[in-house]
């Protein structure tokens, strides 16, 4: 199955977007694989980079009764190489005037780094885009990266991991947000919190708590990739932050209901979002 920003854009896909996948594979089999898988899709793989030497990063997961028992990870983490970081950021010059989000999903292997985020940043504050806005779906001990950005995704073990605390309760989850807002001065945090949903804080000041909605959870894997796919989509799509996250928390409660990685349809999505409006309707 397709792992990493490949799984978010197969996400973005199945709910009609029209992504352009940037990453880096290795000059091996799986990397060769997921170019295969990619166009098997449709999805296109001219933002994929090759670096000889790198491996393509692998996670082997031994599943038992619906649970994830444990996962086997043939990776590197090595920062690459800085011809790499220069052949993504030609990349997204070539299409970057038909941008309308950009998502960047670190899973902390080495790609995201301070020359990536600075590449994005000044070629968004340029113009050139629809008027993207970057949306970033965070790792532990890279959010030095993500100053200035217009929404942050972390869960909240990331979140507390940043601020120096663990969020036990509403105070400290109320002081986590007020600081990564500050410290990062970006626009808005959304904090997931598992079975308790997910918050949003916004620079006006505006904290939304979102209830999730799932009714069973056979898995968590891919849920992340699935928020940040759904919510930058909502947002070039001309939905407000409060809508966008709502969204996001509805696709959330659809994926982690099954077992390993999966993409949200539009058609599940828009049901969900019709049994919430019903069931509104129906306690005033």
């Amino acid at each position: 199955l397709l792992g990493g920003a490949a799984n978010v854009v197969h996400n973005m896909t199945t709910l009609g977007a029209r992504p352009r996948l940037v990453g880096v594979v290795g000059d091996d089999g799986m990397g060769r694989e997921l170019v295969r898988k990619l166009e098997d899709l449709q999805l296109g793989s001219e933002g994929v980079v090759v670096e000889a030497g790198r491996p393509t990063s692998l996670k082997t997961r031994i599943v038992a009764n619906n649970q994830q028992v444990v996962r086997f990870d043939r990776e590197t983490a090595r920062p690459i190489e800085d011809a790499t970081v220069a052949a993504l950021l030609d990349y997204v010059d070539q299409v970057i005037g038909d941008l309308d989000a950009i998502v960047v999903s670190d899973y902390g292997k080495g790609v995201v780094s301070d020359a990536l985020m600075q590449g994005l940043r000044e070629r968004v504050e340029s113009g050139r885009t629809n008027g993207a806005r970057i949306a970033v779906d965070p790792k532990t001990g890279n959010f030095e990266y993500y100053q200035g950005v217009d929404v942050i995704t972390p869960n909240h073990h990331e979140a507390g991991t940043f601020c120096g605390f663990d969020i036990r309760g509403q105070e400290e989850l109320l002081e986590a947000g007020r600081q990564m807002l500050e410290r990062l001065q970006c626009r808005s945090v959304l904090i997931t919190q598992g079975k308790e949903g997910m918050t949003l804080f916004e620079a006006d000041g505006n904290v939304i708590h979102i209830p999730t909605v799932a009714k069973q959870v056979f898995d968590v894997t891919g849920a992340g990739d699935t928020v940040i796919a759904t919510l930058a989509l909502a947002l070039a799509s001309g939905l407000d932050l409060k809508a966008a996250a709502m969204l996001a928390n509805c696709a959330a409660g659809i994926v982690v209901g099954q077992v390993g990685t999966s993409a949200v349809r539009a058609a599940d999505l828009k049901r969900v979002v019709s049994e919430m409006r019903e069931l509104l309707s129906e306690t005033g």
